[in-house]
Parts: C-alpha cells; structure tokens; sequence
C-alpha cells in the first residue's frame, strides 16, 4: 500500500491515509479518558493476556495528543491537594500525641492507636477503594473520599474522649485511604501517553508532606491547640471537593461487577488479624506465646488462605489472583512490602534512634527526617523523566542498595566524627534510595494491567503500609525487651539493611518496560 499511496496525487493519497488511521483506530483504538470508563473492561480485546499494546495501535503523535486531557494539570494539581493533605496527615498527629492523652486524661497505649488505627484503615482500604473505583468510577469515589476525610477530620477537632476520636480516626482512614487508588486513576484516564510521568510525579509529594508534617504539627500545638491539626482539614477539605465537583469530568462507571462480599470480609479478617498481632508485639510486655497475638495470627493465616483460594475460584472474584501472585505482582508485591518498611517503618524510628543511642535533642533528630526527604524530593522527579530511558530494574536496583547503605551508615556511626551530621548523610543517602526507586515501583506492572491502575495502585499501598506497620511493631518489640534500645536499633537498621540487598535478585522478576505505557 505504500507503494500505491506513493503514486497517487496528494489529494488521493492525503485521504488515503486518513482513510486508513480512521479503520485502524477503529479496530485497536485505545481506551480513552472517556471511552474506558464506559466501556466493559476486557483485556484480551485491547490490551492482550499479557497487557502490551497490539501491534496496529496508532503510535503517531497525533494519537497520543488526542488521548490527553486539556485540563489534565489541573486534575493533576487537584489530586496532588489530596495527596498531600493524607500525607501530612500521617505525620502531623505524632506532634500532637502528648496533648491529646493529657486533655482526654488517657494513657500511651490509646494515645498511640490514634496513630494506629489510621495506618490500619488505610492497609484495608486502599484494595477495596482501588477496585470500587474501576468499578463506580474514579471521579465518583474520589470526592466521596474527600467528603468522608473531612468530615471526619471534622469529628476528629470535636471529639471529647479517646474512643470518640479513635473511632473517627479510623472513618478519616477509610477516606484517606481512597484518595491514592482514585487519584491515580485520574491521572492515568486523563493523561493519555504521558501518564507514566504523571503517575511517577506522585512520588515527590509524598516526601514533602513529611517535611511540612512534623513542622506543622509542632507549630500548631505550641500556638493553638492539638484540635486544630484536625480541623486545619476542613477548610482545605471544602475547596477540594468544590474543584472536583467543577473541574473533573463526569464518566461513566465501568463494568458493574458481582459484589464479592466474601472476599471483602476474608482480606479485612487477614489483613486486621495480621496487623492486630504484629502490633500487640510492639506493646510493653507483650509475649510471642500470648493467645493476644497467636489469635490474630492464626485467624489471619486462615482468612487468607481462603481469601488465596476464594480468588482462584470465584467467577467476579474481588482481587483476581492474578494480581497477587500473577507474572510480575508476587515479586512487585513482595518489593512493596519491604519498601514500605524501609519508607513509612525504619525511618520513623530514627528520631527515636537518634535519641536513645545518641542524646540528640528531639529537635534535631526530628530534623534527620528532614534531610531523608530532601533526598527524595531532589532525585525523585529527575528518576521519574528518566524512567522511559532506564526501564524499572535499573533504578530499583541503585535505589535499594541505596537504602541498604544509608541504613548501614546510620547503623554503623564511626568514632571521633560528627554523630549528627553522619546520621544526617546517612538519611539523605536513604532518601536519595527512596526517590529514585519510588517512581519506578510506581509504575512497575502497572502498564501489565493498565486499565486496573486503581485496583493495582491499591494493592501496592496496601503491602507499603502493612510493611511499615511490621517494620516499626517488631522493631519496638525487640528494641523494648534490649538492655539499650538504642543499640538494638542500630542492629535493627544494619539487620534489614542485608535483608534489602537479599531481595534484590526479587527485582530481576519484575516486568521490564521502557517508554510510555
């Protein structure tokens, strides 16, 4: 044919070629912003078993542009508004931990569920919230999560005793929670070929809530009052859900799936099981052989060997299973897992580290973290413009041995050098790990099943935060029954240093890509 158009006068051969993009984009058009989230999401049509493009998808510019939002920075700084609020949100209530166990006159062990129950609603319903949105549609679930985080930051300002606000911590979770499965839906719909970068971008937001989190929350306690780290949430809450309302497009709700009830209560017995008893292990006094965590264990092996088996079986299965154990996500999720670990459980605790080993001032061990997040913030957006060049193995590969070292120079401080400014190299060394890694984890086998970014997103939130709830539950533990907590951390942070460059070779299982997806 391109010998025959070649032939023919520029007229015949200009429509020629419109002819023939219009047929084939018939044929292998590509899902766009509008059109995936009306129509039934079958892979083996449009993207294969696999999840690669066809071979006669349009690969010209014009495509491409077409399937881009024109208000798709907008949606993307919208989003980013969420993001952020549910980030700070993790670290500004530690600053407010005294205060509110003083005014409810409560002890440390319910102060600290406020903190807890978050990071548990948040593991139970990033999964959940990621396949309702494929299902109910991203805009939709979205701006319901923003309406539930704000009223319950809301609740959370008016509680008058500690199970009040505990109960409402855990309602905010299943808001904030939603926000990183439904946003990355968004962004994706929405971005059309650059939505690897777009998606990759979320990984600088992350590390900048952790520096505004800590500072926020100190300035606020010492001038206010501790209700006002919650009630700051509504007037920001508001003017998100007034730009989505305006600013994100209406869609139509995609394939209406069998509810799969029995899936959902098996993953929720598993995963609160599991984090029940791995979190009773970080109280004072707690015993491996105690019924309080060998319960929860047993219960949360059992519910998730038959959630495993439930979701082989079952027709509209909740969580395919596929995506849990499938080609590329057993070794993503397990890569998650461990990452999570090392992001949201060890470098918690290196404050905590700082102090007990070395008596550094509160302040300025709370400033370590600052430093960490520096690191990400400078790497993390070159990695994501340079992912489409490096593929997902090179810089998971340099991230995590980037970990690995900066926990090793934490871990190991030389004598006769400045404690805080190694420890301060040693987190920004972790740190410039975590940027450069983060995007790529990010992306990595999601382009395997990209019209489930949000059920896939979800998944990978949900092994981050049970990782980082493990990490710090059995860091405290086994630092608590030490004779110098201090050192047992040090030997915590060396110890899982060589765990991360174990798995390592787990990175040579995941999906390879280059270029957008």
């Amino acid at each position: 044919m391109a010998g025959f158009t070649g032939h023919c006068c520029p007229c015949s051969g200009w429509l020629w070629a419109r002819c023939s993009r219009s047929m084939n984009s018939l044929v292998t058009a590509p899902p766009t912003a509008s059109t995936s989230s009306s129509s039934p999401r079958n892979h083996s049509t449009w993207w294969g078993e696999s999840g690669h493009r066809p071979m006669l998808w349009p690969s010209s510019n014009e495509t491409e542009v077409e399937a881009r939002h024109p208000r798709r920075h907008l949606i993307f700084f919208i989003v980013s508004i969420a993001l952020l609020m549910a980030s700070v949100d993790q670290m500004i209530v530690a600053t407010a931990l005294s205060p509110i166990q003083r005014e409810l006159h409560t002890g440390v062990q319910w102060g600290g569920w406020v903190i807890t129950v978050y990071a548990l609603g948040q593991v139970l319903i990033m999964p959940i919230a990621g396949k309702i949105s494929d299902m109910y549609g991203r805009r939709r679930i979205f701006l319901l999560a923003a309406v539930i985080f704000t009223v319950a930051s809301l609740l959370c300002g008016l509680s008058v005793n500690i199970y009040m606000i505990v109960a409402m911590r855990a309602v905010q979770a299943i808001g904030g929670g939603a926000f990183i499965p439904a946003a990355t839906g968004l962004v994706s719909d929405h971005y059309g070929a650059g939505r690897d970068r777009a998606i990759g971008m979320f990984s600088s937001i992350f590390p900048i809530g952790g520096v505004i989190g800590p500072a926020l929350g100190g300035i606020i306690v010492t001038f206010t009052s501790w209700r006002w780290i919650f009630l700051v949430n509504v007037p920001i809450g508001v003017v998100l859900i007034v730009l989505g309302v305006i600013f994100f497009p209406k869609n139509v709700p995609g394939e209406r799936q069998r509810f799969d009830l029995i899936g959902i209560i098996a993953l929720g017995a598993a995963i609160i099981g599991g984090m029940l008893g791995i979190t009773y292990l970080g109280a004072a006094g707690s015993n491996l052989l105690s019924p309080f965590f060998l319960v929860p264990e047993l219960v949360a092996v059992l519910a998730l060997a038959f959630f495993v088996r439930h979701s082989r079986r079952a027709p509209s299965a909740f969580i395919p299973a596929e995506l849990l154990l499938g080609g590329g996500f057993g070794s993503m999720n397990a890569l998650n897992f461990l990452f999570g670990a090392a992001m949201l459980g060890l470098s918690a605790l290196l404050p905590l580290y700082a102090q007990e080993r070395f008596g550094i001032p509160v302040l300025g061990a709370g400033t370590l973290l600052t430093a960490r997040a520096t690191g990400m913030i400078l790497i993390a957006a070159i990695a994501t413009f340079m992912l489409r060049r490096t593929g997902y193995r090179i810089p998971m590969f340099i991230g995590f041995g980037a970990i690995a070292l900066g926990l090793g120079l934490i871990a190991l401080v030389p004598p006769h050098v400045p404690v805080y400014g190694w420890l301060a190299i040693g987190a920004c060394v972790t740190g410039l790990g975590m940027g450069l890694s983060l995007p790529a984890s990010n992306n990595a086998s999601l382009h395997l099943r990209p019209l489930d970014v949000a059920a896939v997103s979800g998944l990978r939130g949900m092994f981050r935060q049970a990782g980082g709830i493990a990490a710090v539950s059995v860091a405290t533990a086994i630092a608590a029954r030490g004779s110098s907590p201090g050192a047992a951390l040090g030997d915590i942070f060396l110890a899982f240093a060589a765990i991360l460059v174990l798995s390592m070779p787990l990175i040579l299982r995941v999906p390879e890509h280059r270029g957008s997806w």
